[in-house]
């Protein structure tokens, strides 16, 4: 009965997504990463900026349904167990969320940058990341689970791979159930989740288990001059050639394939491009990716509101021009 109801309310949610947004995995809807704040070393480094709750009233008024917060719980858990998140960080972000609810919002709250699970792999990294997911999910355990969603670590990479996915995985999954048996539960493939993850993405026994993706390609275009990126691809690649049209419907097809081999639909979870990119490319870039993948009914998160792939400009306080409409919403 409880699964009957919530498949009801994720029906009742899915109504108010814009058209050619749907996905029967979530209402994602439109989506926009709140990129830059939670998961640097502190909140607004690296350019960004601290979130308050105009941010969401902002976004919600812009005709966005999701926001997608990453957050980085490994740097605030004590070293050894039961690795206890810092209280006040742990408040910090109960906040954020409830901002992001009361603009009404779903949230996807994640673990972003565990950089020694992606190195290490190991028994000690798997526990501490089972440890934190005890804590996050019990903080969470009564917000509505047709608005409020785990995933429990962004990108696999590095060692973390296929190979080990699921034992890396499963117990911070059994951890959530503890609390949570039924709230979805979102798990991204090997190689940063990009879409080719997809062809060999092997989920938990759980029907309450969410496939997700990111997609960056052409990465010489997206990151073209990214000081992160070693190397950086040259800057000036343009978007929008022949090679690109065919890449795009080569990469919407194999999400289709995707589906009909497994049933479930995946949302695109982060997807952009820098800003050493021109704004024109850019826009064309996101209108292009948004378009093709909107035909098939996936959920998309944008990268991100503001910063090195910004759709808002917090200094200027204003909208990039453009970015709206690519999304699909009224500028």
């Amino acid at each position: 009965m409880k699964h009957h109801l919530y498949f009801m309310a994720l029906m009742a949610s899915a109504m108010t997504v814009p058209a050619m947004a749907k996905t029967d995995s979530l209402p994602v809807g439109r989506c926009v990463n709140m990129g830059n704040s939670l998961e640097t070393p502190t909140e607004g480094a690296w350019g960004g900026k601290k979130i308050d709750a105009a941010d969401f009233t902002r976004i919600a008024k812009a005709g966005f349904n999701t926001i997608r917060l990453p957050v980085r719980w490994s740097t605030r858990a004590g070293t050894d167990a039961p690795h206890t998140i810092d209280p006040i960080f742990m408040k910090r972000v109960k906040q954020v969320v409830a901002d992001a609810r009361s603009a009404g919002l779903n949230v996807i709250l994640n673990s972003h940058h565990f950089e020694e699970i992606h190195k290490d792999p190991s028994d000690a990294n798997i526990a501490k990341l089972a440890a934190m997911w005890t804590q996050v999910a019990a903080q969470f355990a009564d917000a509505p689970e047709a608005h409020l969603w785990f995933e429990i670590e962004n990108e696999p990479h590095d060692k973390f791979n296929d190979s080990n996915l699921l034992k890396v995985l499963t117990p911070a999954l059994v951890e959530i159930r503890k609390t949570n048996p039924t709230r979805p539960v979102i798990i991204g493939g090997e190689f940063w989740s990009g879409i080719n993850s997809l062809k060999t993405l092997n989920l938990p026994d759980d029907p309450n288990i969410v496939p997700t993706f990111h997609y960056y390609d052409p990465f010489n275009f997206t990151h073209q001059g990214a000081s992160w990126v070693d190397p950086s691809p040259p800057l000036g690649r343009t978007y929008g050639g022949a090679e690109d049209q065919k890449l795009l419907k080569d990469d919407v097809q194999k999400v289709r394939e995707y589906i009909a081999r497994t049933g479930k639909t995946p949302f695109m979870g982060e997807f952009g491009a820098h800003t050493t990119a021109s704004l024109d490319e850019r826009v064309k870039y996101q209108k292009a990716v948004r378009v093709a993948f909107d035909e098939i009914g996936i959920g998309m998160c944008a990268w991100a509101y503001t910063n090195t792939f910004p759709l808002w400009d917090h200094e200027k306080k204003a909208w990039v021009p453009g970015m709206r409409d690519a999304m699909g919403l009224k500028e």
